[in-house]
């Protein structure tokens, strides 16, 4: 009886101390691990949402870019952190393609992170340099079929969102096509300028300015509906490929063991912020869509995508 009643108030201890630390977070800097290099979508849509999000929240927020690994590297590194509300990540689609690609990671995504915000979705299109003759998708997957294995296509690595996006639409096509491996967007880029690569399925933001100027063609998108700021450029489906759709997404989440209060505050101070105009303007720039879920949502959401992954590298034949 005595042991039941000191195990009683050691719980009841700990669980005054987790409430008592949830009611005052955040009270000091909250550090945000982003696992991919500056610059990047995944980069520069963040840290807008972060910038307001350290005045909302009233504590400084600092952002530390460890890239690697297809993002596992930074993502290890909030796993292991104290899961107190102090440490966070700010993840991608990545995320989800990282059990395909990685099969020994050092931590299970399901089990060792709680979601906490989805920031919002994106579209990839597909841009080929204008030194190419294709007008319309059909024109290139005729030509990719007539040439099997001739045509390649760039991305920012092995599992990134620009390369599942390539993949799905290759498989939905039926066609054989080389992957070329870049360290950055920028230097995909530079090759489908100079023409010295097929295609890329590059993001919405990056793409538009290259379009209008011009200065690429755009085939498809990867989304079920077609954007905004390219009402002429087709959907998987409206070229008549089934199951090529893709999202990039952009999302925060905390160690598993964080406090639920703390991911509770957390989730509605950064739904109220993204759902102001203001917010939603500075990302609708940056191509990014509204893709509100709430935390537990969001956990499915990603246990979808890690298994829809995982069943699409086995198709595709991409080695880990």
């Amino acid at each position: 009886m005595r042991g039941w009643v000191q195990w009683m108030v050691v719980a009841g201890s700990v669980l005054l101390s987790t409430t008592a630390q949830a009611e005052n977070w955040p009270s000091r800097l909250i550090k945000v691990v982003i696992p991919f290099g500056a610059g990047s979508a995944a980069d520069v849509v963040p840290r807008v949402v972060f910038d307001r999000l350290a005045a909302e929240l009233g504590q400084p927020i600092v952002v530390e870019n460890r890239p690697g690994a297809g993002g596992t590297i930074g993502t290890a590194a909030v796993v292991k952190a104290d899961p107190d509300g102090y440490s966070i990540l700010s993840q991608s689609s990545a995320l989800s393609i990282s059990p395909a690609i990685y099969p020994k990671l050092p931590f299970d995504i399901t089990k060792d992170l709680s979601s906490a915000l989805m920031i919002g979705v994106s579209a990839n299109v597909m841009i080929v340099p204008v030194s190419r003759p294709w007008k319309t998708v059909q024109d290139f997957i005729a030509d990719a079929k007539a040439k099997p294995g001739s045509i390649s296509f760039g991305s920012v690595g092995v599992g990134s969102a620009t390369h599942i996006s390539a993949e799905k639409f290759r498989l939905a096509a039926g066609i054989e096509t080389t992957h070329v491996p870049y360290r950055g967007g920028a230097e995909v880029i530079a090759d489908i300028l100079g023409g010295r690569l097929d295609f890329y399925f590059c993001p919405l933001a990056t793409a538009l300015p290259l379009i209008k100027e011009g200065r690429v063609h755009a085939l498809v998108i990867s989304t079920a509906k077609r954007a905004a700021d390219l009402p002429d450029v087709p959907t998987p489906a409206e070229a008549g490929l089934k199951n090529a759709e893709s999202l990039f997404w952009l999302g925060v989440f905390m160690p598993a063991k964080t406090p639920r209060d703390i991911v509770d505050r957390f989730h509605d101070v950064g739904t109220r912020l993204l759902a102001e105009p203001a917010m939603q303007e500075s990302l609708t720039r940056l191509g990014i869509e509204p893709f509100p879920m709430t935390p537990t949502q969001m956990d499915a959401f990603v246990a979808r995508e890690i298994a829809e992954n995982i069943a699409l590298i086995k198709a595709a034949g991409i080695s880990p």
